[in-house]
């Protein structure tokens, strides 16, 4: 399918494609993303939720949400994680990472007062989120 990218879970037991091109790329600096993630940052690919499907392996995702704004989805089998549905933004995160042959062009980072990798690559960095998806769209120094 034109303009769509496969992708999948740590062992490959699910798969998803995503289709078009995300609303937003960039990078997540809270802790819950950073816990989480197991890394000092989480690299995010946000869609719309029709834009993503899985493909095989439905069976095996599980979700785990610590608060109603995301709902983490891993793979039962290996633990690899696959996305994160946003649903009061109406939006799915699909962890750049798995999907390997999409070209990722960050735009912003999030969530930047509660970083431990300062990252000083020009791109705007809000200290939370975007006002109009509920934060305070103050931008921090790099």
């Amino acid at each position: 399918m034109p303009g769509s990218y496969l992708g999948a879970c740590f062992c490959g037991a699910v798969g998803i494609r995503v289709t078009g091109q995300p609303q937003a790329m960039g990078y997540c600096h809270c802790r819950s993303c950073r816990s989480w993630s197991g890394g000092p940052v989480n690299a995010f690919t946000l869609w719309l939720p029709e834009a993503v499907e899985v493909t095989r392996g439905a069976e095996h995702l599980a979700t785990y949400h610590k608060t109603e704004m995301t709902h983490r989805r891993f793979c039962r089998l290996c633990g690899g994680h696959v996305m994160a549905e946003h649903p009061t933004l109406g939006l799915v995160d699909v962890f750049a990472a798995a999907i390997p042959d999409f070209t990722f062009v960050p735009q912003v980072h999030l969530n930047y007062a509660e970083t431990v990798l300062r990252m000083r690559d020009g791109l705007p960095k809000l200290k939370d989120f975007p006002a109009e998806k509920g934060g305070s769209g103050e931008m921090v120094p790099e």
